[in-house]
């Protein structure tokens, strides 16, 4: 299915279009809020300030895709791979991202507020600049994340592993949750 005959068929009332091969498709500025795209091939995509409103990205492969300033509010992008992709500015509060592997990805002032990255993988993912207001990031692996500058008012890291410590001092100064236990420590890199 084309990019074209997807749009076409959401057009025309449409929603379920899981398990489509959408490799390097063009979506850019394209509404497919509430749809499912459960399982999709979008490796390379072209989601250029889409709207991806409630939208289910379950387990897509969303490798190296272009999602600068996409709204994936409230979308479900669990277990998804996000690897390299551009997420620059998107709107990603309340979004499901548990499990998602965002290693080397881009979250440069992305809004994940009250988003679940639970046991996500953010390995040297950038956040420079993102809000993280009460989002859960329970177990999630930071090993060389970028947090500069990042909002954490309220985000729960608990069981986040690969964390240097000077990651940890800043994240208790800013106000975010770290309930360390014995595990937590040895999970720690120096």
């Amino acid at each position: 299915m084309t990019a074209e005959e997807l749009l076409m068929a959401y057009a025309a009332g449409k929603r379920d279009f899981r398990d489509t091969d959408l490799f390097r498709a063009d979506f850019n500025n394209a509404d497919l809020s509430g749809s499912s795209l459960f399982r999709c091939n979008l490796f390379r995509a072209n989601l250029f300030r889409a709207n991806l409103i409630g939208v289910s990205l379950y387990n897509a492969n969303l490798i190296g895709a272009n999602l600068y300033c996409a709204n994936l509010s409230g979308a479900n992008l669990s277990g998804a791979n996000l690897t390299r992709a551009d997420l620059t500015g998107a709107d990603l509060s309340g979004a499901d991202l548990s499990g998602a592997d965002l290693s080397g990805a881009t979250l440069s002032l992305a809004n994940l507020s009250y988003a679940d990255l639970s046991r996500a993988t953010l390995l040297k993912a950038d956040l420079v600049e993102a809000n993280l207001r009460h989002s859960t990031l329970k177990g999630v692996n930071l090993k060389e994340a970028n947090l500069t500058d990042a909002i954490v008012e309220n985000a729960n890291f608990s069981d986040a592993i690969n964390m240097a410590l000077d990651l940890v001092s800043s994240l208790k100064q800013q106000g975010a949750i770290l309930w360390e236990s014995s595990k937590d420590l040895t999970n720690i890199n120096h």
